[in-house]
């Protein structure tokens, strides 16, 4: 079946996928051409969000929750270049992502991979390198970067999407980002398409993921479209996409409906 970390790494030029990935994007993009921009707007505001929580905010820890296969300027390498003694844990489910994760993510110091799914904070939580990296007297980042919409039910998401920082010190932050559309017709198309395919799928508007977060402060500007988040024309760019992709590119110029919402959030005192 297609796996959204193996699609989402190919359009940012990866080549950890296989045929149904990349036969199941072609069939689907002529629909949602969007999807191109938007998988790779989120990769540029994982940097934007991670600089800002380790250069302006102060965070020296991260979880990355549904962590996806590695690419290039990985939240780790991105913490470290603004601080240097920022620790990173990565945590995800999909056996290929971990053994990419752990082959060049985990360095055995200040960076780890565990296996667990998002849904059992008490396993993240009790597990010895989450134990090892992750100091709950201090402050901390929880990332969720565009997998909310792999949560299907709205309690359930709102459970997992709050229960690690609901038990951190105020000061700490989250990360949200998940595929919204504002047409309730064009949402149950694109979730047709994925759940038929076997991929667990569950598009919002944005007043829906707003409900999500209730009860967190967002970061200026706000819970917005992430690639309005604190842009950076000068900051590195991604890989190039693949040439299959590339008349992808720049849709939504045209369609501007379906697009990547979230933004940072930091924990009341």
């Amino acid at each position: 079946m297609p796996a959204s970390a193996r699609l989402y790494g190919w359009t940012l030029g990866g080549k950890d996928n296989y045929e149904v990935d990349r036969r199941f994007a072609l069939a689907s993009l002529p629909a949602f051409p969007e999807i191109v921009d938007i998988a790779r707007a989120n990769r540029l505001f994982l940097y934007r969000a991670v600089r800002y929580l380790a250069q302006e905010a102060g965070i020296r820890q991260f979880i990355d929750l549904g962590c996806g296969l590695p690419t290039d300027d990985n939240v780790h390498q991105v913490a470290q270049k603004f601080a240097p003694d920022a620790r990173t844990l990565y945590v995800d489910i999909d056996p290929i992502v971990l053994v990419h994760a752990r082959a060049l993510l985990a360095d055995g110091g200040s960076t780890a991979v565990i296996t667990a799914d998002m849904a059992d904070t008490e396993a993240i939580l009790a597990h010895e390198e989450t134990e090892r990296l992750i100091d709950f007297n201090e402050p901390l980042a929880v990332l969720y970067l565009s997998v909310g919409h792999h949560l299907m039910d709205d309690a359930e998401a709102r459970r997992i999407v709050h229960s690690i920082t609901d038990r951190a010190v105020p000061g700490s932050h989250l990360v949200f980002t998940q595929i919204t559309c504002s047409d309730p017709e064009r949402r149950a198309e694109m979730d047709a398409r994925a759940n038929g395919a076997g991929m667990p799928w569950r598009t919002r508007s944005r007043e829906e993921v707003d409900a999500l977060l209730e009860g967190l402060d967002p970061v200026e500007p706000g819970l917005t479209d992430i690639s309005a988040w604190r842009p950076d024309p000068d900051q590195p760019p991604l890989a190039p996409v693949p040439v299959e992709l590339e008349g992808f590119v720049g849709a939504t110029k045209f369609r501007s409906d379906l697009c990547e919402y979230g933004g940072v959030l930091i924990k009341r005192s």
